[in-house]
């Protein structure tokens, strides 16, 4: 086969692959099952049925909050959470004051838009006029690790246990 033919096979077979990639279907990705753990995993599993949301009575009205969020990583690697578990910094999870464990909330970054769920493991912050912390994981996704704190906005989407 000479070369030219080769050239011209590669070039069909690069052009077939690119149009059987673009082709294929994407499913629509949904933040609190991207980098959710097997509780909140079934949490966010209860909180669906039949593809649409049940909203439990206590947050049937929309819950907000406004504030500055921080987060914290390296130095808790491994330690354990107020509710019992290893803190895993390269997990989406949270500390606040009082939301029940297991609560999911949404950390949303008005300024870029950028937002993440987050599920509630750990209490804090301690810091005066911070409303959450997040772990590693979430706050570099939402941009927040450079800073270090941001202006945020929580929504609460279920409760915990």
């Amino acid at each position: 086969m000479s070369r030219s033919w080769r050239t011209g096979l590669l070039w069909l077979a690069l052009a077939v692959g690119l149009a059987a990639v673009s082709c294929a279907g994407s499913a629509a990705l949904d933040p609190a099952r991207i980098h959710g753990d097997a509780e909140a995993d079934a949490a966010y599993a209860r909180w669906h049925q039949e593809g649409e949301p049940r909203v439990p009575a206590a947050v049937a009205k929309k819950h907000t909050l406004e504030g500055k969020a921080s987060w914290y990583g390296p130095g808790f690697q491994g330690r354990q959470t107020a509710n019992g578990e290893a803190y895993d910094m390269y997990g989406f999870t949270a500390a606040h004051r009082s939301l029940p464990f297991g609560s999911l909330v949404r950390v949303w970054r008005p300024d870029t838009r950028q937002q993440v769920v987050v599920r509630i493991n750990d209490r804090g912050p301690y810091v005066d006029g911070r409303v959450i912390d997040l772990s590693y994981g979430a706050a570099y996704d939402l941009g927040l690790v450079e800073p270090g704190v941001l202006r945020v906005e929580l929504e609460l989407l279920t409760t915990g246990r």
